[in-house]
């Protein structure tokens, strides 16, 4: 040594190569001294003093003056940072020993920064959040060898625990001499003390826990599940427990995907918990540091990546006023103004509809209806005394001839909503759609599990195949669709759960066929009860049509062969991360209000719908005047709620604060092409909602009137021939040989279901062969 220098202490933690001193004088140098330049963003308007400015000084003054404690670190800052690029390996190996000095240095730094800060009143140390690792490990590779590591997964959250207090300082006292001592959790581990500290006591087992004097901090369980586009072929969805603590408690729901950042941890099991005896095979779980909700998982790996780290820097600065993620919720001040500009263009409804799925050709209808339902309503509660809840979201059926892109519009939705589940009506179940009972594995009590529409609470749940469904599955659905609340009393636990989604659901016609001669609900095996709570109704046919069959036939071969043939109204195409975002914004920043023209508007278009299945050569009153004595109805105030929904989500699409007389237009248009489609009696060629509300249209009333005098008088004189009973097809046969065109088996059944509640006739059997009684007296 020259001059008798005193030699470098070098201090290694054990069973590791972490030199305390070295980590901190490298992340106390990466925090003075790390700025833009050292990583610039892809995209900036930085001017070089802003490069060269150091960016963790101004976040921990964000920090002083939000009073949140935390400090959002990207790992990629770290690696970008020449000199601490051996201390990101050092925290992706080693966290349990980095991250403690780490939060250390925040602490000095953050007291260095602001010397007269209070850390005691803020009840709360700084802590470094650590995030966006190189790599994101899926759950199924997690293996023995990342264990004590800091991983990233990626999935969906499926079920969040109650919080637990969980012990950080016990506070142990002597029952002989009152002496008293204070023990700090160990790596998860609190060492009692087994003697007296007192040198005067010094008695064993005499050290007993003062539970109101120790200190505690939050805690909670969770589930992390695969998503299902990450799921190899054949296998079922992999689940990771989540152990988190303190601020992160409580930062996501189930349905949240999300992206956590943790320390992957084994405990061992005990085979009887009075015994110390461990079984072989440790339970694993993620310790969680950071938490980042994902914009859309769906969205190709690369593009979220574009999405949520476009800038480094930007990051860190919407992390400041963020406690616990960057969400993608966050937009820039250039994001803003360029959807701002897009909501100024007329045709804004158009280039969106046509970005929704550019691979489906036509279908603009129902494509902007489906633009309509991902922007949704406003969701109101009147300050009235006892007035009732107003949804906001809009449900969409789908109903048409097999192969005309039904399925793939549903995933196109599916991968735009915020928030979502996609399932099929032939195997969900009912307690698959609401919630079950299941019995939790570490605690061993009954839990409630949330089901596709919980999980898709704020998002869409797409549903296809949505005539299969059972109708035990169907029937849950009715208090959704209204009342957006599931109502569950299951092994003791009562509740409501909220179920605030839009629903679209998909349907194929009972002969596959789309029948013209029939009516939707002969059409589709669907109660007319819940057809009648979906918003818009659109019937998508495979009509023939040589020039549209051309169009379509070059569309489909352009994509094959990768030349899409040019549409002649050469609208721009917005790309799917850019449409995913300015739907986010909408939703999330604007909520639109009704003007008084807009209401104006509304009322006459209400007026119009009622009166829009009138010849076209008749007067308007003499219209009006024809639909009341025929008893048909053209619209109900459920479609005018409709519209009302539908007029506030145009708004938003144009970021608008008000509803125009402009919305209200689009939406009655929409609502009449819907309602032409759907609620049309085939047999008269007029609009007739009663179709769509109880089965049967006014024309139908009037045959159901005629066909039950008829058969009362078959009954009547069958009765003096002294016939008691009779088979359900030859009653149906001697109706037929008295009718000059078939009489429809589902009007003779509601006839039959007629005279069985007048107590007329009593029913023996079921299906076909089922016997009809009568019952004399009733006679």
């Amino acid at each position: 040594m020259e001059g008798g220098a005193k030699p470098v202490e070098i201090r290694t933690i054990w069973g590791t190569v972490v030199q305390v001193r070295d980590v901190m004088a490298k992340f106390k140098d990466f925090l003075q001294h790390f700025a833009a330049v050292h990583r610039p963003p892809a995209e900036h308007t930085m001017t070089e003093a802003e490069l060269q400015e150091p960016v963790y000084p101004r976040l921990i003054r964000r920090m002083h003056e939000t009073e949140i404690m935390q400090l959002n670190v990207d790992a990629q800052n770290l690696r970008a940072f020449a000199p601490s690029q051996r201390l990101y390996r050092l925290v992706v190996d080693y966290p349990q020993e980095v991250l403690p000095i780490m939060d250390y240095v925040l602490t000095e730094q953050y007291l260095e920064q602001f010397p007269d800060a209070n850390l005691e009143l803020a009840q709360a140390e700084p802590k470094v959040r650590v995030y966006n690792l190189s790599t994101s490990t899926n759950m199924r590779d997690l293996n023995p060898s990342d264990i004590d590591k800091l991983v990233s997964v990626r999935g969906m959250l499926v079920r969040a625990s109650g919080v637990i207090p969980d012990m950080q300082k016990a506070f142990y006292r002597c029952v002989q001499c009152e002496w008293t001592t204070t023990v700090e959790l160990d790596k998860g581990v609190i060492s009692a003390p087994t003697q007296c500290g007192n040198s005067g006591c010094l008695k064993k087992d005499a050290v007993q826990l003062m539970p109101n004097r120790s200190a505690y901090e939050d805690k909670q369980l969770a589930r992390l599940q695969e998503t299902p586009e990450v799921i190899p072929d054949g296998q079922t969805p992999h689940t990771v427990t989540l152990v988190a603590h303190s601020e992160l408690v409580d930062v996501a729901r189930p349905g949240d995907r999300l992206e956590v950042t943790g320390i992957y941890r084994g405990e061992p099991v005990r085979i009887n918990p009075r015994q110390r005896t461990v079984q072989a095979v440790y339970r694993t779980f993620i310790d969680v540091v950071h938490v980042r909700r994902l914009g859309r998982g769906r969205v190709q790996r690369s593009t979220a990546q574009g999405l949520d780290e476009a800038s480094a820097v930007v990051d860190q600065q919407r992390e400041a006023d963020d406690t616990h993620d960057a969400r993608d919720g966050e937009f820039s001040e250039s994001e803003t103004a360029e959807f701002q500009r897009w909501a100024r263009d007329p045709r804004l409804m158009d280039i969106l509809a046509q970005s929704l799925a550019p691979s489906i050709h036509g279908l603009d209808d129902v494509k902007r209806g489906l633009l309509l339902q991902l922007f949704g309503g406003v969701r109101k509660q009147y300050e009235r005394a006892g007035a009732p809840r107003s949804r906001g979201d809009i449900n969409v059926l789908l109903v048409g001839d097999p192969g005309v892109s039904k399925s793939q519009l549903l995933s196109a939705v599916h991968a735009l909503a915020p928030r979502g589940i996609y399932t099929s009506g032939k195997g969900s179940s009912a307690v698959g759609l609401t919630a079950y009972i299941t019995r939790d594995p570490d605690t061993r009590q009954l839990v409630l599990e949330s089901g596709a529409l919980v999980l898709s609470d704020d998002g869409v749940c797409c549903i296809d195949e949505f005539d299969k469904m059972s109708d035990s599955t169907r029937s849950v659905l009715h208090e959704v669709m209204e009342q957006q609340t599931i109502s569950i009393a299951k092994a003791g636990i009562i509740t409501s759960l909220n179920a605030r989604c839009s629903i679209l659901a998909a349907a194929n016609p009972v002969d596959s066929k789309w029948n013209r001669q029939l009516s939707i609900v002969e059409n589709i095996n669907l109660p007319p009860t819940l057809v009648s709570r979906f918003d818009l109704v659109f019937i998508v046919l495979d009509s023939i049509d040589e020039d549209s069959d051309r169009r379509l036939a070059r569309h489909i071969v352009g994509l094959y062969a990768d030349e899409p043939v040019e549409s002649g109204d050469s609208l721009p195409q917005v790309p799917i991360h850019k449409l995913t975002r300015y739907i986010s914004y909408a939703r999330r920043s604007v909520r639109p209000e009704i003007s008084d023209d807009a209401a104006d508007a509304l009322t006459a278009a209400y007026v119009d719908l009622r009166r829009l299945g009138r010849d076209a050569g008749a007067t308007t009153s003499g219209a009006v005047q024809q639909a009341a004595s025929s008893g048909r109805v053209t619209a109900t105030a459920r479609q005018l709620e409709s519209m009302i929904r539908m007029a506030e989500a145009h708004a938003k699409m144009r970021l608008s604060s008000s509803v125009e007389p402009l919305d209200v237009e689009i939406a009655a248009k929409l609502m009449r092409e819907a309602l032409r489609e759907s609620a049309t009696d085939p047999r008269t060629g007029l609009i007739d909602l009663d179709l769509l509300n109880t089965g049967f249209a006014a024309s139908d009333r009037r045959q159901l009137d005629a066909l039950k005098h008829e058969t009362r008088t078959l009954l009547v004189a069958a009765s003096q021939e002294g016939a008691s009973s009779s088979s359900y097809q030859s009653w149906l046969d001697r109706l037929n040989e008295q009718s000059y065109s078939p009489i429809p088996p589902r009007l003779f059944d509601q006839v039959v279901r007629e005279l069985q509640t007048e107590g007329v006739i009593s029913l023996v059997g079921s299906g076909r062969n089922m016997q009809i009684v009568i019952k004399q007296a009733a006679i």
